[in-house]
């Protein structure tokens, strides 16, 4: 797989000397956000980490090659084409690389890129799980098996409100998942600090994390970990609210038959319309606060 890696010498350099890097996916980009917002929250992204003293690198597949870090150009591009960019996980890495058109990366995808070029810890929006329904439809998100399988420590909002997510940590808990809570007890689900689910174990800060990442590896346990990081205070949605929007917008896939890896981008963009657009800047900061925290574990765990 190394002749299909190209990563860039900024980020290649940090790796070689052990610097601290903070991996990032491309999916949010071409299919999470409208453009311009999603151009300008990607490099905002990446300025927050850079801030913080670590280094970003913005994942996608282009022209044949698993890229590691992008420029401001190739961002731009992906958020002009949006959803016209294939969307990426692990069984479309090799179809992808062999018509050498363009993937954004899903979180399991990023993943396994981040792996093989050697980055610890990934800042995302919200992980994939199971949906409504898989008893009837089996929709898992490729998301968890990955978690099961790739040894990076993924920071997210929790599990997208869209999901089932009792049934999302029962699967974690099956495959031997850990589900650190940073300062909370209670699992956030993405636009909501709360869901009514408990983590496996609270968390304080970020050396406490790289610490259990430390362990983890010299144990070598497979598998990743899940940091769920709350959505900040002000930008919390009400909880009724969102509920009610993603119950109605479920009942319309259903209805239109919207099924598989479309079922996600559906959901979110009729719930952005049923909350009037709120939920797009909710969406937006939640993802800043995860950038902000994965920074933190990355300087962490290189020290």
């Amino acid at each position: 797989m190394i002749k299909y890696l190209d990563v860039k010498n900024e980020v290649q350099s940090a790796i070689d000397s052990g610097r601290p890097v903070v991996a990032l996916e491309s999916t949010i980009i071409s299919h999470g956000m409208p453009y311009p917002e999603n151009v300008r929250t990607a490099l905002n992204v990446e300025k927050i980490i850079r801030d913080k003293g670590a280094v970003p690198a913005t994942i996608a597949v282009m022209k044949g090659m698993l890229k590691v870090g992008l420029t401001g150009e190739e961002i731009d591009m992906l958020g002009r084409e949006g959803t016209a960019v294939t969307k990426t996980s692990r069984r479309d890495i090799p179809f992808v690389l062999s018509k050498k058109v363009t993937g954004a990366t899903t979180v399991a995808s990023t993943m396994i890129i981040a792996e093989l070029a050697g980055i610890k810890v990934f800042a995302t929006g919200g992980i994939g799980g199971v949906h409504h329904g898989a008893e009837k439809t089996f929709d898992i998100s490729a998301d968890l098996e990955e978690f099961a399988k790739t040894g990076v420590t993924v920071v997210c909002a929790g599990a997208k409100s869209i999901l089932d997510i009792g049934l999302t940590l029962e699967y974690l808990e099956t495959m031997g998942v850990p589900v650190l809570g940073y300062r909370t007890d209670d699992l956030p689900a993405f636009y909501t600090r709360k869901s009514g689910y408990r983590v496996d174990y609270r968390v304080e800060n970020a050396s406490e994390i790289a610490e259990v990442m430390k362990i983890k590896q010299s144990l070598n346990l497979s598998g990743g970990i899940v940091v769920a990081n709350p959505i900040p205070h002000e930008y919390e949605m009400d909880y009724d609210e969102i509920g009610n929007a993603v119950d109605t917008a479920l009942a319309e896939a259903e209805q239109k038959g919207v099924k598989g890896k479309e079922i996600t981008p559906f959901l979110l963009a009729a719930v952005k319309d049923k909350t009037g657009g709120r939920s797009l800047e909710s969406n937006i900061q939640l993802v800043y606060n995860n950038a902000a925290l994965a920074a933190e574990i990355a300087i962490e765990f290189a020290g």
